[in-house]
């Protein structure tokens, strides 16, 4: 049999559709050709494939291959075509059989010497592959996050060779479970509101934000506890359903970023005030989530607001209403989700003390206001609190006890 047919996924967004991978041997010059719109990682994997099928023993066929990446209009990025195609030419040349084929998806990079190493977007290709009934092989390193699916059948496999073992009938993978209590015993060391002395009237104001899933701009002079107040402010929103976290993790695993201890954490993101309207919210020519979006169903934390680019901050007008983010590009469209609560901090002025207790403002009304009107009107309408974080004398921090522990806020 000179051809062999397979099944893996594409990422597109948040969606992993559905390639077929047909791998074909031919009479004819030697010669390596991969069709159906690959980008340059994936034609790249020519030379992985041959050193990788060298390095494990097998014989590469010195033949005409040419592998069809169907559909053809749907671009292919990464390297997780490296399995399904060495894979795919062993069973072409016979040193594989491909009577079960049908029942798996293959997604796995190789390395040269025939190793498998971790791919992005395993949890969304994981969900796709069980809702179809198929199993999902992939690198062990990368299965973590593809048995977060529930019910599906998750084949982790270290080697090239490991995966021949188990389609051969010699060697079979156990399926990978993640222990549904591990999860949950995991401690996350968050920081606690109980550090915070002083500012009733802030802690106040984020109580009532986490609440209600509120957007909140803090505003006064340096060294008040702005910064201190949102770092621990994820700490008092209210625990995250498996729906939540499996989302999270989703746009987490398309980075590469997913942590299984940060399962059933909400994230908190906080770029700097140098970061591009690209960072934020997500683009490139094959579009990855933003900063937004990674901050699903947690925190962006926007220190120094005035000093974000205008037209930077413009672009969260749209994602703080409908809670998702849709990146245009010529060949595709991806859409990533974006539900995150907004915590902004800034000073009163460019020097930063006006209204300070003890230290004098050297800044004119002009220059106030031109400060302030860095951020538009239909920016600040979208946040919903605006609070004034005054600076507490030294004396008066001294005599403040130890407050409320996030934990008893959120209950």
């Amino acid at each position: 049999m000179s051809l062999a047919v397979l099944t893996s996924r594409a990422l597109t967004g948040m969606e992993a559709p559905l390639v077929t991978v047909e791998v074909h041997l031919a009479n004819g010059l030697p010669s390596f050709t991969i069709v159906g719109l690959p980008e340059l990682e994936v034609k790249e994997s020519k030379d992985r494939v041959r050193a990788a099928l060298q390095n494990a023993r097998f014989e590469f066929p010195a033949r005409r291959i040419t592998v069809n990446l169907a559909p053809a209009d749907l671009p292919k990025d990464s390297g997780r075509f490296d399995l399904p195609i060495a894979i795919g030419i062993l069973v072409a040349t016979g040193q594989l059989p491909g009577d079960k084929l049908d029942r798996y998806e293959f997604a796995g990079e190789l390395a040269l010497t025939g190793e498998l190493r971790p791919i992005r977007g395993a949890l969304a290709m994981a969900l796709k592959a069980h809702r179809d009934g198929r199993a999902f092989i992939l690198p062990k390193a990368s299965a973590v996050e593809a048995a977060l699916v529930k019910d599906a059948t998750v084949l982790p496999a270290e080697s090239l060779l490991q995966v021949c073992a188990h389609l051969a009938g010699r060697e079979a993978i156990a399926p990978y479970v993640v222990d549904p209590k591990q999860p949950a015993q995991l401690r996350h060391d968050i920081a606690d509101f109980a550090d915070v002395k002083g500012q009733a009237a802030a802690k106040r104001a984020l109580e009532i934000a986490a609440a209600g899933g509120h957007s909140i701009l803090m505003m006064g002079p340096p060294g008040t506890g702005k910064t201190m107040l949102a770092q621990r402010f994820v700490g008092v929103l209210p625990k995250m359903t498996d729906d939540e976290a499996l989302e999270t993790a989703a746009v987490q695993s398309l980075t590469g970023g997913f942590k299984l201890e940060r399962w059933k954490q909400r994230p908190f993101r906080s770029p700097h005030h140098t970061a591009s309207g690209v960072a934020l919210v997500g683009g490139g020519s094959n579009p990855r989530p933003g900063e937004i979006s990674l901050s699903h169903h947690g925190v962006l934390f926007l220190d120094e607001l005035p000093e974000f680019d205008r037209s930077v901050l413009e672009v969260l007008r749209e994602p703080l209403e409908s809670g998702r983010i849709t990146i245009s590009r010529a060949a595709r469209q991806a859409d990533f989700p974006a539900e995150f609560q907004l915590v902004a901090a800034m000073n009163p002025c460019p020097c930063g003390y006006l209204g300070h207790y003890s230290n004098k403002c050297r800044c004119t009304p002009d220059q106030v206001a031109r400060y302030r009107g860095k951020i538009s009107g239909p920016l600040l309408d979208r946040i919903d609190l605006q609070i004034e974080v005054p600076a507490v004398p030294q004396l008066d921090l001294v005599k403040v006890e130890r407050g409320e522990a996030s934990e008893t806020i959120r209950q």
